[in-house]
């Protein structure tokens, strides 16, 4: 699929040919090639063309993809590979509930390397509780919970994303990050009130709140994060989260969705990675209408968390202001124009 000339240069995101390609409601312009710069080194595969997923120079990216967020993840792709000194040496690990987009991404992205995961809906249909949005019930957003058992073995870290969110940071800055002894690394706000979290039956009743004991738990967001799979299948992290999941469904500890198994499991044993790799907030922290600003200090990540998205609201005419900082990334293809 790569063509044998390829352009030289980068073309910026906003001049990329209108070439659409359909997949029910949704056609995107097929993104440009960006190449590896000289210091990234040789290919290691000249004559097949082929990266092995087991390759050790690759950074290993996992995203969700479906039809509602799929416009979201088809910008942060295009945004990780805009500000990548080698995005050639990228390998991104979808994860699917539907089986209709790899061909879609294939069309938008000819010389991506990636793979397509089917992450089966049933897995986590009887574990999931209700929650205060309904988006957050998705078994989708539960897939993160089994990156350890749907990547190949020889995947030993990953950075998982959410798909509302763009990189303008190189992301090997990202995945060099040191984890040390932790098996997560994620952006910790140790200030937010992390008792919210939880309900007060939590923390009435000291065989669910003693988990936290001896720990020093601060919120994170789960949309973002550095994970050590190899400790992470070494302590069986999968089944920890699950057995929390089932502690909700009969006595009601939180009220969101996928994030609290995740602070109950890994609270107070995060690596922290700096906060300009997760920039949250942006879609109003489901406030209808409400428009944020970005914190204070460098920006390598922003993130449409919230109800708010940042598609939604520019088709609308409703933009916010910081929505104009997604749009460039945007592929999809308005049969308007």
């Amino acid at each position: 699929m790569i063509p044998s000339d390829p352009p030289p240069t980068l073309t910026p995101p906003t001049s990329a040919p209108p070439t659409p390609h359909h997949t029910n409601r949704f056609s995107f312009r097929r993104a440009p090639f960006f190449r590896n710069a000289g210091e990234c080194g040789p290919k290691r595969h000249p004559i097949s063309g082929q990266t092995s997923v087991c390759d050790p120079s690759l950074v290993h990216v996992a995203i969700t993809l479906d039809v509602e967020y799929l416009r979201g993840s088809i910008a942060a792709v295009h945004s990780i590979l805009q500000h990548s000194l080698c995005p050639e040496n990228i390998f991104f690990h979808f994860l699917v509930s539907e089986t209709n987009l790899e061909t879609l991404v294939r069309s938008t992205f000819p010389q991506l390397k990636f793979k397509v995961y089917f992450f089966d809906p049933e897995i986590v249909r009887n574990l999931i509780s209700s929650s205060v949005r309904q988006a957050l019930e998705q078994p989708l957003n539960y897939a993160r919970n089994y990156l350890a058992d749907l990547l190949e073995p020889c995947v030993r870290r990953v950075i998982y994303l959410d798909s509302d969110l763009v990189v303008v940071d190189d992301i090997s800055k990202l995945w060099n990050t040191s984890l040390g002894s932790r098996t997560i690394g994620a952006p910790e706000y140790c200030h937010a009130n992390f008792t919210k979290y939880f309900t007060a039956g939590f923390w009435s009743d000291n065989r669910f709140s003693g988990t936290f004991d001896g720990r020093k738990p601060c919120y994170f967001n789960t949309g973002v994060m550095v994970i050590d799979l190899v400790q992470w299948r070494r302590a069986g992290y999968t089944k920890r989260i699950e057995r929390w999941m089932e502690v909700q469904k009969s006595d009601r500890i939180y009220e969101l969705g996928s994030l609290p198994p995740f602070l109950l499991v890994f609270g107070g044993h995060v690596a922290p990675i700096e906060h300009r790799w997760n920039q949250h907030g942006l879609g109003g922290d489901n406030v209808r209408g409400s428009c944020r600003d970005l914190h204070p200090g460098p920006v390598s990540l922003l993130h449409w968390s919230g109800s708010g998205k940042p598609w939604i609201r520019l088709d609308s005419k409703r933009a916010c202001p910081l929505d104009s900082l997604w749009a460039p990334y945007d592929l999809y293809y308005h049969h308007s124009h």
